[in-house]
């Protein structure tokens, strides 16, 4: 019995103009990248900027109690929906599989569009899959939430916002799909504004409802935003795909150009699963702490992911380069993309860790404190903060690591390529599934054993070693897939970035000693620990530090241009 469906006669494509003027799936050149990640950067940081006045909202309308406990509860929902629909397992998928479209389009002159076809054969599936989804996860709410959190002070709340955002769904998984396909096109600036779009529609109703409507406004919102997300991307979708349809001639007797392979989604959405599964089992053990600590969880997690942010960014703009080296055979180039990107991520979390590490009590202050959020609040959340932080470097280096392991097998296949590959899974497709469950296993146990004496920290604590060990052993998968990292060269650039990291988290803890002011001591303490770790980065010799701190030294040395002599006409 096959497991292969075809999407479609796929035989020709005509040329494509430079992806500098508009995405086609031509290979970037650095200067569009670089202008890429530049774009996606300023819209994503309005996008967090958004979420964090999104959750200073929530802090400050509702405190930690067991309202919020209830509202995050269902949360859990958009929170799982949005990395398995948007930002891992949809683009896992769809980024390597429009990737390879575009490798058909380049490579053959004539006949029907390989992307639209592409898109033809999936996208109406994948509507049906969402909407039934979607109305599972609504029918079945209170066994949801009873099963995420037994210990829930108020149940009936979280069952009424689960049913609220499991409209989610469905807009969720258009957006993520979009999404990947105009990535992959090389188009950047309408993906990233998504969150932008979707915590504006959070606030909106958060801002009019919340004294009407209490918590139930923020669940109301996150339907709306959702909805928002999924209709930003779809004239930009539908105007790239008849933009670069031209005319094309179509071959009787063509073969199949590409063949879908449904068997392959099963890893990739396991992973995603899996993965989310970590904030399952801090709601499920935080359920039975007294009431606020979900909600201090929350809001630390929140806070450490800002750090994070640059990280995914950079993966998130060269994932369509990795894929499309994967797409043509060429490992050398992927794994050269790979070992720059864990770089470049290690190197901005591992500041971001140094600065949360120094200065979580004043930034979680500076941030919440205000309202119903009390200074022991304050205290909570920036205890886990600290510990939450040491898991961040491995949180990136997954998120690095995992989109090349995928490339390898993705969900269609070239038609004359051979069945073996793509009639059955082996175990080295389920291999990332089993590092995080192995993971998952480690995060459970210390949170087990150490909740009960260190309450929430205990919790971040065993997040932080479980992750941390599924990426180790990640590394390890992704040589086995055939990417074959410099290990040596991989791991000393880690070292000396973790040393860096070290010394500048304490000089920010002493220098912020004397200060007073929430908003002095992370000023001061920030810039402390950015000098600090610029230093050692460079005398470590570094790349991802020495390159940019050298590149700005020569720009303050560098002479300015004279001033045109007085009476002198100006150059035309």
């Amino acid at each position: 019995m096959t497991t292969d469906q075809p999407v479609a006669a796929v035989t020709t494509t005509v040329p494509v103009p430079a992806p500098r003027t508009d995405g086609d799936g031509t290979a970037p050149r650095g200067g569009f990248l670089a202008k890429a990640f530049g774009v996606t950067a300023l819209l994503s940081a309005a996008g967090s900027g958004l979420g964090l006045l999104r959750d200073l909202l929530l802090a400050r309308y509702f405190g930690a109690n067991q309202g919020t406990d209830a509202f995050l509860v269902a949360w859990t929902v958009p929170e799982t929906a949005a990395p398995l629909l948007i930002e891992d397992a949809m683009a896992f998928l769809m980024v390597p599989a429009f990737s390879l479209a575009l490798v058909l389009r380049e490579e053959r002159g004539q006949g029907p569009d390989p992307v639209r076809q592409l898109t033809r054969s999936t996208l109406p599936w994948l509507l049906l899959a969402l909407c039934a989804l979607s109305g599972t996860v609504a029918l079945f709410a209170p066994q949801l939430v009873d099963l995420l959190a037994p210990g829930l002070a108020d149940p009936r709340l979280a069952v009424t916002c689960t049913r609220i955002t499991a409209v989610t769904v469905v807009p969720f998984g258009v957006a993520g799909y979009l999404a990947s396909a105009l990535r992959a096109l090389h188009a950047f600036t309408a993906p990233a504004v998504i969150y932008v779009m979707y915590n504006l529609g959070i606030l909106a109703l958060l801002l009019s409802g919340h004294r009407l409507l209490g918590v139930r406004s923020a669940a109301l919102g996150v339907a709306l935003g959702s909805l928002l997300m999924a209709g930003v991307l779809v004239v930009p979708f539908v105007r790239r795909l008849h933009a670069r349809q031209r005319r094309r001639t179509r071959r009787r007797g063509a073969g199949r150009g590409l063949v879908l392979i449904p068997l392959a989604l099963l890893p990739v959405a396991a992973f995603s699963l899996t993965r989310q599964s970590q904030v399952f089992i801090e709601r499920y053990l935080g359920s039975a702490l007294p009431p606020g600590t979900i909600s201090h969880l929350n809001y630390a997690a929140k806070v450490s992911q800002l750090a994070m942010t640059s990280a995914i960014l950079i993966v998130t703009v060269t994932f369509p380069v990795v894929a499309r080296a994967m797409a043509a055979g060429d490992l050398t180039a992927a794994r050269d993309r790979v070992e720059k990107d864990l770089g470049q991520a290690a190197a901005l979390v591992l500041l971001g860790t140094a600065f949360l590490l120094a200065c979580a009590p004043a930034v979680v202050a500076l941030l919440f404190q205000r309202g119903a959020f009390g200074p022991a609040d304050t205290e909570a959340t920036a205890a886990v903060i600290r510990v939450y932080s040491f898991g961040l470097p491995a949180q990136a280096m997954i998120g690095v690591m995992v989109r090349p392991y995928f490339c390898v097998r993705p969900v269609v296949r070239r038609a004359d390529a051979p069945r073996a590959e793509g009639d059955r899974t082996t175990w080295l497709d389920w291999y990332p599934v089993g590092a995080m469950m192995l993971g998952l296993v480690v995060t459970f146990s210390l949170g087990v054993t150490l909740t009960p004496r260190f309450g929430a920290p205990g919790l971040a604590a065993g997040n932080a070693v479980g992750i941390t060990f599924t990426a180790a052993l990640l590394m390890r998968g992704l040589m086995l897939r055939g990417v074959a990292l410099r290990l040596g060269l991989v791991l000393g650039g880690q070292a000396r970035l973790l040393a860096a990291a070290i010394a500048a988290a304490g000089a920010g803890s002493l220098a912020i000693r004397a200060v007073t002011t929430p908003l002095s001591a992370a000023l001061f303490g920030g810039v402390t620990v950015l000098l600090v770790f610029a230093f050692l980065g460079t005398l470590f010799g570094v790349p991802e530090v020495r390159g940019p701190v050298l590149a700005v030294l020569a720009r303050a040395r560098r002479p300015h241009a004279p001033e045109p002599a007085e009476g002198k006409p100006h150059g035309r």
